[in-house]
This record gives C-alpha cells, sequence and structure tokens, in this order.
C-alpha cells in the first residue's frame, strides 16, 4: 500500500487570539501560540496535529519554538518515507533521538493518527477501539477577574446550558486572598454548580496545609496539583488528610508517573493531557495504570485548539478510563475560529464530530490569517 508512505511533514505556528486574558499561576495568555503539523501522504491525504503547551514554557519547558526545531530537524527525518499506520514503530524511532519533549511528540502522533484514519475513511476512535459514548463533559476555566465578574460569568454559563463546572486558577495571589477569592466564588455556586481550583503546583507544604482545609470547607469539590510535581509523597500527604480529592497534573506525565502516584497514593485523579503524555498511545499506558489502581482520569486540556482538542475527544470517547469528566474548552477560548465547522458544545457536553480521521476540517485561510511570518 504505497500510497500509505509519508510524503510529506510539516511544522507551522500559529499564533491565535483568545476572547480573555487567561491567567495561569505565573504567567498570562492572551493569545495561544500553536505548532500546526501536517503529514501528508503519497495518496494526498493529510493528516493534523498539533504541538500547544498551556501558557509557554513555564509548564514543561517546551515551547511552540522548541517543538518546530525538534521537529524540523528531528523528526521528520525519521517520519518520512514511512507509513501513517507504522505508528508504533515511528514513535520508538523518534525516542531514540529524542528525548521527553512530550508536546512536540504529541504532535507527530496525532497527525499521523488522523492520516491513517483518513486514509482508511473511518473516525480517529475506530483506531482507539472504537467510540463507547459520544461526548464528555466540559469543565469551564474561570478568569482572574473580580470575584463578582466570575460568579457573574459562571452563573450566566450555567444559565445558557454551557457548563455544570468550573475550575479556578490559584497561586498567583498571596495564599490568603486567593483563598478569600476562592472561597466567595465557591459560596455563591453553592447548589448550582461545581467549583475546582488548580495551584499549578506552586505552594510549599506548609502552606498547602494552612490553607487547603480552608478551600474544602468552603466547598471546592476538587484541587489540583497544588505542591511541586516531584514532591509526591507531600501531595500523598495532603491526599490523606483533605476531606475532596487530590488531582495530580504536572505530577504525572508518563506511565511510570502513574505508577509512583499510585503507589503513593497520592491521587484520587490524574489529569491525562494527550499533549503531556506525548500523543495518544501514550495516554492509553497513562490510563491503564490509573485504572488498575483504582484511581480516575479528567480529560485535561493544555488549551488546545480545535485539531488537539478534537483529537482529546476522540479518546475520550473511546477510552473507558476517562471517567472524571473534561475540561476540553481550548476553542472556546479562542476569539477565531480555525474550522470550517466548529465543533459543537451544548447540554454541558462537547459531542463528537462525524467523518474520517478527527472528523473536523481546516479553515485554510484562517490558518494562513494566524501564521507565525
Amino acid at each position: 500500500m504505497h500510497g500509505l508512505e509519508i510524503a510529506e511533514v510539516t511544522a507551522t505556528i500559529l499564533d491565535v487570539p483568545l476572547v480573555r486574558p487567561h491567567k495561569f499561576a505565573t504567567t498570562t495568555a492572551t493569545a495561544q501560540p500553536i505548532l500546526l503539523v501536517a503529514i501528508r501522504t503519497a495518496d494526498g491525504v493529510t493528516g493534523y496535529g498539533e504541538g500547544v503547551v498551556p501558557g509557554g514554557p513555564w509548564w514543561g519547558g517546551e515551547s511552540v519554538e522548541t517543538m518546530k526545531a525538534l521537529v524540523d530537524g528531528y523528526m521528520a527525518p525519521i517520519v518520512s518515507g514511512r507509513r501513517v499506520d507504522d505508528v508504533t514503530g515511528v514513535l520508538a524511532d523518534i525516542d531514540r533521538v529524542v528525548a521527553n519533549a512530550r508536546f512536540a511528540k504529541a504532535a507527530v502522533d496525532v497527525a499521523m493518527h488522523d492520516a491513517w484514519a483518513r486514509s482508511l475513511g473511518v473516525p480517529l476512535h475506530v483506531l482507539l477501539g472504537g467510540a463507547f459514548r459520544t461526548s464528555v463533559d466540559v469543565t469551564w476555566a474561570l478568569g482572574a477577574a473580580p470575584a463578582q465578574e466570575i460568579i457573574d460569568e459562571a452563573l450566566g454559563k450555567v444559565d445558557a446550558g454551557l457548563n455544570r463546572s468550573f475550575k479556578l486558577k490559584m497561586g498567583a495571589l498571596a495564599p490568603d486572598e486567593d483563598v478569600r477569592r476562592v472561597s466567595a466564588i465557591a459560596g455563591a455556586l453553592a447548589g448550582t454548580a461545581g467549583v475546582r481550583v488548580d495551584v499549578n503546583a506552586r505552594w510549599d507544604r506548609v502552606t498547602a496545609k494552612r490553607y487547603l482545609p480552608a478551600l474544602a470547607d468552603a466547598g471546592v469539590e476538587l484541587i489540583e496539583q497544588p505542591t511541586p510535581a516531584e514532591q509526591i509523597e507531600v501531595l500523598a500527604e495532603l491526599s490523606r488528610m483533605l476531606p475532596v480529592p487530590i488531582m495530580a497534573d504536572e505530577s504525572v506525565q508518563t506511565p511510570h508517573d502513574a505508577l509512583v502516584v499510585a503507589r503513593s497514593e497520592a491521587a484520587d485523579v490524574i489529569a491525562v493531557k494527550t499533549t503531556k503524555c506525548g500523543g495518544l498511545r501514550r495516554s492509553r499506558e497513562v490510563v491503564a495504570v490509573a485504572k488498575a489502581a483504582g484511581i480516575a482520569c479528567h480529560g485535561a486540556t493544555s488549551i488546545e485548539g480545535p485539531i488537539g482538542t478534537a483529537a482529546s475527544l476522540h479518546f475520550a470517547c473511546a477510552e473507558p478510563g476517562i471517567d472524571y469528566g473534561s475540561e476540553l474548552f481550548g476553542p472556546l477560548l479562542f476569539a477565531e475560529e480555525l474550522l470550517t465547522t466548529p465543533l459543537e458544545y451544548r447540554d454541558g457536553s462537547v459531542h463528537l464530530p462525524d467523518g474520517p480521521g478527527l472528523g473536523v476540517e481546516l479553515d485554510i485561510d484562517a490558518v494562513k490569517r494566524f501564521t507565525r511570518n
């Protein structure tokens, strides 16, 4: 099947504006850089993947610039001439040449899956075992505006039937100020919507032990990564002392990380990002470890665009282990649409698109408009 051979690999940087600033613990994003990887087969079928990090290299050390250099200089020569259905072999060969760089590898992984599924004329989820559901719940990330503005935004989302749970970023303000802000929001939304927080690993052990109980008392239903990624024993201590679930994000980027968290009983939930895990194949391995240990998995986001979000959606709909909802809201933060037909968000969920591959089609004019010169 000569037509399945990869004829061309290209990597393009886009800068897509956001509808509002999105605040992380250490930075605020007003636009999302995306590395769009395109893989074209000898038959002219093109598959796409995204290299996206949440807010820049502060999170995991990668950026769109480093990803493009690795894809162009090291991964593309390995991928070119191989078959799009040789995902396992190609990724194994890339691992021998490029260590870590999981966000960049995820873009190649997804682009190969998309091109492979399109060549077969089937949805991507078929390659993952088939979809056992057609939608997943979506938690919306609230911004860093004053508490009342946040409350009004959340209630507007609830009234419109868009979301039933919300996540607040913490770690940028003084802890006492941050806790007062979140407690006020959680109190206002009590009985109407769930409230979760993400500290992005910014608190130390003493700060976390002092302030996290107040968040639980205020009605926060889930606390994500309060302390540094490598401090698994601290995460385990917090999990034992708190009456609400702890979710590990930065602490789990590989299947081995998931094993360490499971053995330490350090978290009740793992945030699975197909980006940080290195693609769809590695994400399945992370979920398998979590399932074996009885740990729930959440379909998390790196603020992907519609390509990355569609990939994570196919994964979540084909993987029963993604059993703690999702936050696949990335495209809703974008001020501009990159697809000819947008992903469907309704009834608090995002719905699986029809069609071969990822089931979505890029608006090439929009891609050109936001391509970095």
